[in-house]
């Protein structure tokens, strides 16, 4: 399985500085964020990563989706539609979904994933209209107030396959999945249906900061079995990269070329170990 670098793990640095240290390390390619591509602009980053020769595997992030008023839902259609633009202008054909916790002053859960399902109704014909893919991505239980209204990797294919393939897919990710007792059903009914459209890694840590967000650590540091993880996805026919994102402050302290260096030696110690 070959490495992709997400921006997020090295979020001090540039566009062209993350890019660099990819190709002086040798990880053939990166996973994008909107706000880094936005200070110098789609044609600029587009230039950057194409003359580098790195594949860009995602664009991070669109969503927040789950507004309930017609006014702040017209807003977000309009940011994703933009994000769309940003992900078809970088090279990449997959935009990730987080797709919003409750709206303000909100306990309905249902009518949220609801509102979710309706936003990216509106959205998936724009994005299929310029190659973009919508990736949905579950979040640990404990985002769902705030970040994510849909929780597991069966959620996402529920909201996914209500539309084709080709549109709406889903994101695995490691830390956000791992405790899920359904997930090795839930791994082959995405990849059954071709719906895994990113696999990203990172450890769960414990105990964990004050900021839950920033709880993640390097592949194994923590509690989960990557090798697990990457014969579910290989079994369910994944072919891509496993891209690394991590949110920890302790990390984006670090030398960016020391985290991309560790990344690429803890990368390749799970190869190792597991074959895959």
């Amino acid at each position: 399985m070959k490495l992709s670098l997400n921006q997020a793990t090295v979020k001090r640095l540039t566009l062209a500085e993350a890019v660099d240290g990819c190709v002086r390390a040798g990880v053939p390619a990166i996973g994008l964020w909107r706000d880094r591509v936005q200070e110098i602009g789609i044609e600029g980053a587009a230039k950057i990563v194409r003359e580098s020769g790195l594949e860009v595997t995602s664009l991070c992030r669109g969503g927040f989706m789950t507004a309930a008023n017609t006014e702040e839902r017209a807003a977000a259609l309009a940011d994703n539609k933009q994000a769309v633009l940003e992900a078809a202008g970088v090279g990449t054909d997959v935009l990730v979904l987080v797709v919003g916790g409750l709206p303000a002053g909100s306990k309905d859960l249902p009518a949220a994933r609801t509102t979710v399902a309706e936003s990216i109704a509106d959205l998936a014909p724009f994005a299929a209209e310029h190659g973009v893919k919508l990736a949905i991505e579950p979040l640990h239980p404990m985002f769902c107030a705030d970040r994510a209204v849909v929780s597991t990797l069966g959620q996402a294919l529920d909201i996914a396959e209500a539309f084709p393939a080709e549109q709406v897919g889903v994101v695995v990710d490691t830390y956000h999945v791992w405790w899920d007792p359904r997930l090795e059903a839930s791994i082959a009914r995405a990849g059954a249906g071709n719906r895994i459209l990113s696999y990203q890694e990172c450890d769960w840590v414990v105990p964990l900061p004050a900021d839950m967000l920033l709880g993640r650590g390097h592949v194994g540091d923590g509690h989960i079995d990557f090798a697990r993880m990457r014969a579910l996805v290989t079994a369910a026919g994944w072919k891509g990269h496993a891209e690394v994102e991590i949110f920890n402050q302790e990390i984006w302290d670090t030398d960016g070329d020391r985290t991309i260096a560790t990344v690429r030696a803890r990368h390749e110690a799970v190869s190792a170990a597991s074959g895959l």
